[in-house]
């Protein structure tokens, strides 16, 4: 199968869509990926959304831009974003591959002619019926697996095992409003120290570890909505280089893309 040129677009541009775009950057598509305009993303380090604030970013050396046209992506040697909830991008450029990585739990609006070659990632697809396989996200055994009949492991709402610590380690919106930092991704803190307030009410970390993630302050924010992320392995490296996870779930796109449909 010849990739090299090839054209995929990647539905969501957060860190577990990043590790999926970087492997295919890397084996030779053109990527062009699919943002909402104030992209909901936590590990704004890994992910390529970041270039949906700042006009472009750099992931583990793989350079994004916004753009803002879908043909755009042709004329970069880099990785392509745009703003395209809907997926309007998807008729217009007629992709070899589409991934949907939005991470949702739940399928937007996939469908399996979309494309030769249509992947889903995570709960919310069943194989041979919206998408061609599915590829599980759920930490543990079967973590990258490509599934050609079903659907990948639901939901439990419980996120996965770090260091013994699960929701421990998630930061919540105390209210509804705009995060005000006071501190930034990769800096250590402690349990119980101020990572920023919402509406003018704090936000403080449950455990001692890295802040690997913190969402842009530009988003809105409703009470009870994940805003960031403390990684109590403690390793400033982790929150600027694409996760293990990120990876497996990459390699699990890459064999469906190989197999083909």
């Amino acid at each position: 199968m010849l990739i090299n040129g090839r054209l995929s677009i990647v539905r969501g541009g957060g860190d577990i869509a990043t590790g999926i775009i970087y492997r295919l950057w890397k084996c030779g598509f053109k990527v062009l990926a699919l943002e909402i305009s104030k992209p909901l993303v936590v590990r704004r380090t890994v992910s390529v959304a970041s270039a949906v604030f700042s006009g472009k970013c750099t992931v583990d050396g793989m350079p994004a831009a916004l753009v803002s046209s879908p043909e755009d992506v042709f004329l970069s040697s880099g990785v392509s974003v745009i703003v395209d909830p809907e997926g309007k991008s998807i008729a217009k450029l007629h992709p070899h591959v589409v991934v949907d990585a939005i991470m949702a739990k739940k399928n937007t609006g996939t469908t399996i002619d979309m494309a030769p070659l249509v992947i889903g990632v995570g709960p919310g697809f069943t194989a041979n019926v919206d998408v061609h396989y599915v590829v599980e996200t759920k930490r543990g055994h079967t973590l990258g697996r490509v599934i050609s009949e079903g659907a990948a492991i639901p939901n439990t709402g419980i996120p996965g095992t770090e260091g013994g610590y699960t929701t421990e380690r998630l930061l919540r919106a105390p209210a509804d409003g705009y995060l005000a930092p006071c501190r930034e991704i990769g800096d250590h803190v402690e349990p119980g120290a101020l990572i920023g307030t919402v509406d003018g009410v704090e936000v403080r970390a449950h455990i001692r570890g890295m802040l690997r993630g913190l969402i842009h302050p530009s988003v809105y924010v409703t009470k009870g909505m994940k805003i960031g992320d403390v990684d109590p392995r403690d390793i400033r490296e982790h929150c600027f280089t694409i996760s293990d996870k990120a990876f497996a779930v990459a390699g699990g796109v890459l064999e469906g893309v190989l197999r083909g449909s």
